[in-house]
């Protein structure tokens, strides 16, 4: 492993890992260099803030729960997940969400081939709708994926044939769930309206 680099005084390295006398560096690349920098150390604190408060905030919510659990003598195993908290006033809500993400296993070859021969055995019979949706249920994207979503919703064709339903049966049993990640998201009531307003905690959306 090759040892850092310790810079000299009076040097700086550029992005190719030369060392530049400062001197010969304009002044306007020095102080946009000290802008970037500036402002990366006061994001990476804002994440830390923002990471800390998050895993305070889980943490918090669900003491929260197993104390509210313990009114009625029992206990939740694993995460806790779908709920809404609600202040007495009814102005203010936290809702946590846990959010699977699925994979299809090998099973879905099998029903792509099902499929597939429904198209073809129906022939002239099948709707230009249903083959397009067929044909966009299984493309990829740029990473090679198949969008779950696409391929859940053919579930929802109103199709009776016995091979279809065959296909529509593997779809199912081919679902795997891989992970799974926890929302916290926290809202309020502005005025006397019955909406509530998210309080946005993403960069972009503030």
């Amino acid at each position: 492993m090759n040892a850092t680099l310790e810079i000299p005084a009076g040097y700086r390295q550029d992005g190719n890992g030369r060392l530049i006398p400062e001197a010969m560096i304009k002044p306007i690349d020095l102080t946009r260099d000290a802008l970037v920098i500036e402002l990366v150390n006061e994001a990476k604190k804002a994440n830390d803030v923002l990471r800390e408060f998050k895993l305070g905030a889980a943490a918090d919510i669900e003491a929260f729960v197993d104390l509210s659990l313990e009114q009625y003598q029992t206990k939740v195993g694993g995460k806790k997940g779908n709920i809404t908290l609600f202040s007495f006033d009814g102005k203010l809500k936290i809702q946590i969400a846990i959010a699977e993400h699925i994979a299809f296993d090998e099973r879905l070859q099998a029903a792509k081939s099902l499929i597939d021969e429904c198209i073809t055995s129906w022939a002239q019979g099948s709707s230009p709708e249903i083959q397009t949706l067929v044909q966009d249920a299984f493309q990829t994207d740029k990473e090679g994926k198949i969008s779950t979503g696409r391929v859940l919703a053919l579930r929802r064709l109103d199709i009776s044939d016995d091979k279809w339903q065959m296909a529509m049966k593997a779809i199912s049993e081919s679902v795997q769930v891989v992970g799974s990640k926890e929302y916290i998201r926290f809202y309020e009531r502005v005025g006397n309206t019955e909406k509530y307003q998210p309080i946005n905690l993403d960069f972009a959306a503030v």
